[in-house]
């Protein structure tokens, strides 16, 4: 039997619209539909174009020569990026109602590339938190447990891929904002290596960078397809420069893969995440990858020293102007002042020295045995959806809204390709992914080596949601 439109890879899709054997109406009509019938319970998808608008933009993409590789795609950009005439909150109610002129970069090669942007998908406020939820349009929730979190911040993002209401997904990656959701929900997140998708959305420049935007999907040729669209460089992104093209993969035989575990005992894992990585291990394993354990010479308290003071200094440079204001700062959520005022607290000093840590982190993993780290994608399986962080771990105290994601910290600090590949269930039924970290600018080795893994494991295609 045919699958549903709603259920076949982007790759595909694309390849039909091309050929002129599928209508981007139809396919436009399918995502509406299932659309109507999923998101309902789950709440991905917010600020939902018009169906009229929508069906009349993919009638002008039927009609006209297939401009870009993602021509006639309905795609869902997440609400941390610029949209032309369209809502874009960023989980706020300072900007519940703030409908952008122009697009942002991402939302413009996307549009470049023939994709027809329908809506939003949902992310925490301004973007802080692996965990989807905000005032302005409330939480997204795991399609298969809906009483648990989806992740985040690309929570939406993920969950209308788990569910098939999205062929491809956009996310952007601070502290595990696409890896963290994707291994909740059983698809892939790609974060990639610092520059190679070019931002314009924040003032850094060249100052200790954190965040980049990357491709999710529910297996790594449709992840290849979007990071094509969304990679290259921009002259106005002074870190850019990096191309990706989709070309030959290098042979994944004999890498040497690293497995992180819980670093000599510093992580807090909650019972089964560290089985299920390490089955999926096995796999690498049989590919022909040379596994091992590794534990890095740097200390792991040293990485996140550094990575919460860059982390807190970042997010004060970007709002310190609303958070002076008394009635906007009244309107953050307890995390995002926490991070201001620390922000705003630390000295001249103290963000060197974080620097310092970070470029001796970049370095170690630059000239590391290993090919490629492994790492679960979170620390516990996804959390009560009611909760606004878990506290705990494993028994374990967590001192602030993310101590409990620091296992991400290892890609996000130094700039790193990171993929989150599913790993499989745990025993209450519910996702855990992996992270297959690679050496900077080496991103078609790990999407090489996490293609190969999917054509054995295939989990997005063996265990959808039952919405």
């Amino acid at each position: 039997m045919e699958r549903p439109l709603h259920d076949r890879p982007a790759t595909d899709l694309c390849r039909d619209i091309a050929a002129g054997r599928l209508s981007p109406v139809v396919l436009a009509e399918a995502v509406l539909e299932r659309i109507a019938a999923a998101n309902p319970r789950v709440n991905a998808i917010v600020s939902l174009r018009p169906r009229d608008e929508i069906l009349a933009e993919a009638q002008k993409a039927a009609e006209a020569t297939p401009k870009g590789p993602l021509h006639g795609l309905p795609v869902a950009v997440k609400d941390l990026a610029d949209t032309a005439g369209l809502r874009t909150t960023y989980g706020s109610p300072l900007f519940k109602d703030h409908v952008p002129a122009a697009d942002g970069l991402l939302a413009a090669r996307l549009r470049a590339a023939g994709a027809i942007i329908i809506g939003k998908t949902n992310t925490p406020e301004f973007g802080l938190g692996s965990h989807t939820y905000n005032p302005v349009f409330g939480a997204t929730l795991n399609p298969y447990a809906p009483s648990r979190t989806a992740g985040g911040s690309s929570g939406g993002a993920a969950v209308a891929l788990a569910a098939r209401m999205l062929p491809l997904a956009d996310g952007s990656d601070m502290m595990g904002s696409l890896r963290n959701p994707a291994g909740w929900n059983n698809v892939y997140g790609f974060r990639p290596s610092h520059g190679l998708v070019p931002s314009l959305a924040s003032d850094e420049g060249f100052l200790h960078p954190l965040s980049t935007d990357g491709p999710m999907a529910r297996d790594v040729r449709d992840l290849d397809l979007l990071l094509r669209a969304m990679a290259g460089p921009h002259p106005q992104d002074p870190l850019s420069g990096a191309r990706h093209d989709g070309g030959d993969r290098p042979d994944i035989r004999r890498l040497r893969i690293g497995w992180l575990g819980d670093w000599g005992g510093h992580y807090a894992y909650e019972a089964g995440i560290a089985d299920l990585c390490e089955a999926a291990l096995g796999v690498l394993s049989d590919l022909g990858c040379d596994v091992r354990p590794h534990r890095p010479q740097i200390e792991p308290e040293a990485l996140w020293q550094s990575w919460t003071v860059l982390r807190s200094w970042a997010m004060a440079e970007k709002f310190r102007h609303a958070f002076a204001d008394p009635a906007k700062r009244e309107a953050m959520k307890p995390a995002v002042q926490w991070e201001i005022e620390r922000g705003l607290s630390l000295s001249g000093a103290e963000i060197a020295q974080a620097g310092r840590v970070r470029t001796r982190w970049f370095r170690e993993a630059a000239e590391m045995r290993p090919d490629i780290l492994t790492a679960p994608t979170a620390q516990m399986f996804p959390f009560d959806a009611a909760l606004d962080w878990p506290e705990e771990v494993a028994g374990r105290k967590m001192d602030t809204y993310h101590s409990w994601m620091e296992v991400m910290i290892p890609a996000s600090l130094a700039g790193l390709p990171a993929l989150a590949v599913p790993a499989g269930f745990g025993p209450e039924g519910l996702p855990m992914g992996m992270q297959l970290i690679g050496r900077r600018g080496a991103d078609a080795t790990v999407l090489a080596l996490g293609e190969a893994y999917h054509e054995v494991t295939r989990w997005p295609q063996r265990r959808p949601p039952s919405l």
